[in-house]
């Protein structure tokens, strides 16, 4: 984590996006690094949310990719369960969305979501606000920490 943290915020963004992909990364980590040696606090929150709103958007573009075939027959789930998972998330609609920031689930929402082609728009404006709020509450957090030392 530290080498993202000495590109500065090119490394945030780096981290953020990684950290939305399937790959096991913690940006909150980068963040509060970079918080801790006085970078702009406003600006670290902006790089941090867009990087992994951007990492979450191509984990929906991969699910745009999938097909209904491929997943029957590769994990063997059969269309009737697929169906009935579709109306769950069609219930729920692009809000989501807003879980997509949270740890082993977030990625598997947003994929799905993409699969299911749930309105792109709703999921990318509910994402983003699911990840704005997951760095903001992090950065509070990190400035508590701070404070006790």
């Amino acid at each position: 984590m530290e080498s993202f943290a000495e590109w500065g915020y090119i490394g945030l963004f780096l981290a953020s996006f990684l950290a939305a992909t399937i790959i096991p990364l913690s940006s909150e980590i980068v963040l509060s690094i970079l918080i801790a040696n006085n970078y702009d606090l406003s600006l670290s929150l902006i790089v941090a949310s867009l990087g992994n709103w951007f990492g979450g958007l191509s984990s929906y573009a991969i699910g745009r990719l999938g097909n209904w075939n491929f997943i029957e027959k590769y994990f063997r789930i059969k269309k009737n369960k697929i169906l009935e998972l579709k109306n769950r998330v069609d219930s729920y609609g692009g809000v989501l969305a807003l879980l997509s920031w949270t740890p082993v689930f977030g990625d598997p929402i947003a994929v799905a979501l993409g699969f299911f082609r749930t309105n792109f728009y709703l999921v990318s404006i509910y994402m983003l606000i699911g990840k704005v709020f997951r760095y903001v509450v992090w950065a509070l957090l990190t400035f508590w920490g701070i404070s006790l030392f």
